[in-house]
């Protein structure tokens, strides 16, 4: 493998965009695990692990399924498939959020192996620039879309080249609303119009017989890409950000 096709992997100032995340999204997929280190936090088991090929060594979150625990609102077995699902969304807003994800079997078997952010700072919620206000609003817009049940302050990363990313992705697309975010700072304003149109994109995007629509019938029910497709339409035929539904739409701990 040519290191120039791996620039996004040694150059994190490299430009982000498709073919930058699908060479990741290789590299995560061939590369040898040499290492699975537990992290020891968390309900679920989730793991360090180190990727080697070609003398190019990269670091990565690894959910294995026999790790989850076993939830009364989610199938079991089903949150590696979710993370990935979260992915394959933000690939097609064409936002670049969440890092590049694949699924893959480890030392624990099969489960989500995600991009490992090097973060200068695990909480990103105070925007400095519109730029950042903006990322912000695509976040928000994205677990609404998603329908993120877990969004707390510790899965916001800042890149050591000051991008945002989102992580932890495993409790979303429930076919019923269970949004619960940190993120109500815009709830009642306007939705921008290029967040907007991006969404109505993805829209598209999800036509029946369409490549993306049969990944996610892959991943998840056929209700929960349903409830998917409506959430969408809500947001093209109103798009205002929502407000909070109860005092559980507030995720405890934050962090």
């Amino acid at each position: 493998m040519d290191n120039n096709n791996l620039e996004y992997l040694i150059n994190p100032l490299s430009p982000i965009d498709a073919t930058a995340m699908i060479k990741a999204c290789r590299f995560l997929e061939k590369a040898e695990i040499t290492a699975c280190d537990l992290l020891a936090r968390g309900s679920n088991r989730v793991f360090v692990v180190k990727l080697i090929q070609e003398n190019i060594i990269v670091k990565a979150i690894y959910k294995p399924r026999r790790g989850e625990t076993p939830l009364y609102d989610f199938p079991d077995g089903s949150l590696y498939k979710r993370e990935y699902a979260a992915f394959l969304v933000s690939q097609a807003l064409e936002w670049f959020i969440v890092p590049p994800t694949v699924i893959r079997d480890g030392l624990w078997g099969v489960g989500s192996v995600q991009w490992f952010v090097n973060s200068n700072n695990r909480v990103i919620f105070k925007p400095k620039t519109e730029v950042d206000l903006f990322k912000l609003k695509q976040v928000a817009a994205f677990d609404y879309v998603v329908n993120n049940a877990d969004r707390k302050l510790g899965h916001f990363l800042e890149g050591q080249d000051g991008r945002l990313w989102v992580v932890d992705h495993g409790l979303t697309f429930n076919a019923i609303p269970k949004l619960r975010t940190v993120l109500w700072d815009f709830a009642g304003q306007p939705i921008p119009e290029k967040i907007v149109s991006d969404i109505t994109a993805l829209l598209k995007k999800l036509e029946r017989e369409n490549p993306l629509r049969n990944a996610l019938l892959h991943l998840l029910e056929e209700r929960e890409v349903e409830a998917l497709e409506s959430r969408i339409y809500r947001v093209i035929e109103s798009p205002v950000f929502i407000h909070p539904q109860s005092r559980w739409s507030v995720p405890w701990p934050w962090i």
